[in-house]
């Protein structure tokens, strides 16, 4: 039966395709208003069929108790693995959306963002679709609004700001542990490359929300960074180094050992034991989730109290 519905709501696509969408964007039709990337939009109140691409979003609904009746092919962090397994439809993957597939599952809301953020307008044509991307230059700021406006549209607002509340608690505590502990440096990795991020980057909550002291505030502020070297690390000499491995929040193996070089054995960060290797998945994947945001700040939080 479900498959039959399938067919039949795939066979219609090209004429959803075809037409504006046919939702109404009515208040009084149980809608609400929330603020989203592209600025403020009306959405279904506690929409019952959702499909999410946006992993961040995935964080926060997981942690909110919300199902999701279809998600992407994607490399997952461990506590977001049920996303990959057969009880959730697969609509494609984060940079391709399935249209037949989605159209097909008749969703009441998709919620793209990040990676798949340039398939908002073509699935917007199926169903209300929104873009939950983070402004990386506020990142924190932005991923609590996202969180709010969740909790708003799945009537979770207590609950959301119940987590708010505990994560904010925690940064402040971070915060003051990471006063007298000196200057960061976090670099990616990923194959034989290497890219630093400072202030005002994707990763930069590092030092504007958590209040490690930069180690260069001149970096690029791209969204893959600045290219570096093993020079450039020695040059700066940290007094921790904190290092993202892209390779292996993807699944393709392990790139941080290239860090075991002459030169960055020399920096005031390995000798002292300050070469801290952040959960790839929650730092790369999935960031901007409640959860991950959590599991962050309480990886360094942890780290700075026990080299106190």
């Amino acid at each position: 039966m479900r498959k039959a519905s399938r067919w039949l709501a795939a066979a219609s696509l090209v004429g959803l395709l075809a037409s504006p969408p046919a939702y109404a964007q009515d208040n009084a039709s149980g809608t609400v208003k929330v603020e989203t990337a592209t600025g403020e939009q009306s959405v279904p109140h506690a929409p019952k069929t959702v499909v999410a691409y946006d992993l961040a979003t995935l964080d926060t609904l997981d942690a909110l108790g919300i199902d999701v009746a279809g998600a992407p092919t994607a490399p997952y962090p461990e506590y977001l693995s049920k996303y990959s397994g057969d009880d959730v439809d697969k609509v494609g993957s984060l940079f391709e959306a399935d249209l037949e597939i989605v159209a097909a599952l008749q969703p009441d809301l998709v919620i793209t963002g990040g990676r798949s953020s340039s398939q908002t307008e073509a699935l917007s044509q199926i169903a209300p679709t929104i873009d939950m991307s983070v402004d990386q230059t506020d990142f924190l700021n932005s991923a609590l609004a996202r969180a709010r406006a969740l909790g708003v549209i799945f009537d979770e607002t207590s609950e959301v700001e119940l987590r708010i509340a505990k994560l904010e608690s925690s940064i402040a505590t971070l915060k003051d542990r990471a006063k007298n502990q000196g200057k960061g440096l976090i670099v990616l990795t990923t194959g034989n490359r290497m890219s630093a991020f400072g202030p005002g980057s994707r990763f930069g909550l590092l030092h504007g929300a958590f209040g490690v002291e930069p180690a260069d505030n001149n970096l690029d502020v791209s969204n893959h960074g600045e290219a570096i070297s093993f020079e450039y690390i020695a040059k700066n000499n940290p007094d921790w180094l904190f290092v993202i491995d892209r390779d292996a929040a993807i699944g393709r193996g392990a790139a941080a050992t290239m860090l075991e070089n002459e030169l960055v054995e020399n920096t005031t960060a390995w000798k002292s034991g300050h070469v801290v290797y952040l959960d790839p998945a929650t730092w790369y994947l999935s960031s901007a989730g409640l959860t991950a945001l959590q599991r962050n700040v309480d990886q360094l939080s942890t780290l700075f109290a026990k080299a106190e």
